[in-house]
């Protein structure tokens, strides 16, 4: 192959060259050259022949042959048959290839780095109900199986937390990279849970699984994929089968995705000082939403338990009017207690009514505000899981390896000084060869992983504006309980008024003492 001269190399070629190399050497990796053939569109025979004229050596295509390459696919677009000679007769001049460069454009134009969603786009793309199957809510059944009710694809299946479990599984395989919420447990930590009953456990669960769920299909990346589909719609008996199944098939999403190539090119620089900034900051998001979900939680929870003292104080004051015991002569002539007496037994009726609508504010506040709180929370939590998956895992590894490789070089070279068998020499350079195409492998990953924490970053300042969504909830069922109670309140007076005679010389209830 003949070099090309420099000035007959377009800058677009060198571009490409740039964003696809290894950092480790100046080679391309072959899977990264077949995934930039696939995206000319060319016809697979066509992409055949040219991967066919193209020279490579343990895995990786020199510059040149990149460049040939790209001669290729140029020529292949202008309806020429690819082959070696066409390349030498452009040597002088590189055409450029059209629907790869058009290609690029829209990419760049698209900015596939950029993830275009609002609130309720997400909101909109799926709400999934998830509910304890009527006939499984006793407490002593060995396992409890739900009711998933997609409203997407209209459709219920059932679903046990085991398969939950698998689901949950195969998305933190398929999506690595991605942020995957977290699974409530399985079962009561013993001697953590005393103070929660076994009911109060399973419907907590119960609310998580449904959270999970709805962030999952609401997810712009999951909510596309094969295996979220599965779990939603498939009403076998075998559903962790079909799942693992459709994982094998597919890959992790790095296989799949057709910027995980290229990821490096569409990062910024600066792409390391925007990570560690934004994680702070959600950081700081997070520790205040949970001191909001705290105190909302306090809230429910004192409407509960004002529910319940009303109720209370209402069968008291039904018991005392109940009393038949009779009035001591001594204190018959004065008293009216009698009168009293009958007139209390009649307004449990009211306090009951009371302490329907506190206990009605009570769900509300749990249902509108805590859960949704609990939402953005579990959304949070997954954010933090996964920049430490990043850090931990793709990152970790990436270090571990090129520190092997570095000590490998060394050993080379200390071979190449020191006189060796030929053939434990040659083992050394099989296995160098075999690092770098782990390395080059592992900084495609770290890059890629990079790429998607970016738009999961973005996707958590999308889900900000739920603030509102939540403070209207919370100012809403202030509003709807505090009339609902001052109606009763309010109607309870003129029969207070009534029942204690005020017309026959008694003090009016209402009168300060």
């Amino acid at each position: 192959m003949v070099p090309p001269h420099s000035g007959s190399v377009p800058p677009y070629y060198r571009e490409v060259y740039e964003s696809v190399r290894s950092q480790t050497d100046e080679r391309v990796q072959v899977e990264v050259f077949q995934r930039l053939l696939s995206r000319t569109e060319l016809p697979s025979a066509v992409q055949g022949q040219i991967s066919e004229h193209i020279d490579y050596t343990d895995g990786f295509l020199s510059k040149l042959s990149l460049y040939k390459a790209l001669v290729l696919i140029a020529l292949a677009q202008q309806g020429k048959q690819p082959s070696p000679k066409l390349f030498e007769n452009c040597i002088q001049e590189f055409p450029k290839p059209r629907d790869l460069q058009t290609l690029r454009m829209q990419t760049s134009q698209e900015n596939p780095l950029t993830v275009s969603q609002t609130l309720d786009k997400l909101l909109a793309r799926d709400t999934v109900q998830v509910e304890l199957i009527p006939e499984k809510k006793g407490l002593f059944l060995k396992h409890v199986e739900y009711q998933i009710t997609s409203q997407l694809f209209k459709i219920s299946v059932y679903r046990r937390y085991s398969d939950f479990d698998v689901f949950h599984e195969l998305l933190l395989q398929r999506f690595a990279y991605r942020m995957v919420p977290a699974l409530p447990p399985k079962r009561m930590l013993k001697g953590v849970l005393t103070s929660i009953s076994e009911r109060e456990f399973i419907e907590g669960r119960r609310r998580a699984l449904g959270r999970f769920v709805n962030l999952v299909a609401r997810h712009p990346v999951f909510s596309e994929d094969e295996l979220v589909k599965t779990f939603l719609t498939f009403n076998g008996s075998d559903v962790q089968v079909k799942m693992r199944d459709a994982c094998k098939k597919m890959g992790d999403e790095f296989m799949t995705n057709r910027f995980a190539t290229l990821a490096k090119e569409y990062l910024p620089a600066d792409i390391q000082a925007q990570f560690a900034s934004s994680r702070e900051v959600i950081r700081n998001i997070q520790n205040s939403f949970h001191k909001l979900r705290d105190r909302a939680e306090r809230m429910a929870e004192r409407s509960k338990e004002n529910a319940t003292d009303l109720l209370m104080f209402g069968r008291e004051l039904s018991t005392l009017g109940s009393d038949a015991s009779p009035i001591p002569a001594m204190a018959s002539s004065q008293s009216t207690w009698g009168l009293l007496r009958q007139s209390l037994k009649g307004l449990s009726v009211e306090f009951a009514l009371l302490a329907d609508k506190g206990a009605q504010q009570g769900r509300r506040e749990e249902d509108d505000v805590v859960e949704k709180l609990n939402l953005f929370l579990d959304l949070l939590q997954s954010y933090r899981d996964l920049c430490e998956r990043h850090e931990k895992g793709v990152l970790h590894e990436h270090q571990k390896a090129l520190q092997k490789y570095s000590m490998m070089k060394r050993q080379m070279m200390s071979a190449t000084v020191q006189p060796k068998e030929q053939v434990s020499v040659e083992q050394l350079e099989s296995r160098i060869v075999q690092q770098e195409n782990a390395i080059q492998t592992m900084e495609l990953r770290n890059y890629f992983s990079l790429f998607c924490l970016h738009q999961e970053t973005q996707l958590i300042f999308t889900y900000l504006p739920i603030t509102s969504h939540i403070l209207g909830a919370f100012v809403n069922s202030q509003v709807q309980g505090h009339r609902e109670m001052g109606a009763v309140w309010n109607d309870l007076q003129p029969k207070l008024a009534c029942l204690f005679g005020i017309n026959n010389g008694m003090q009016s209830p209402l009168t300060p003492i």
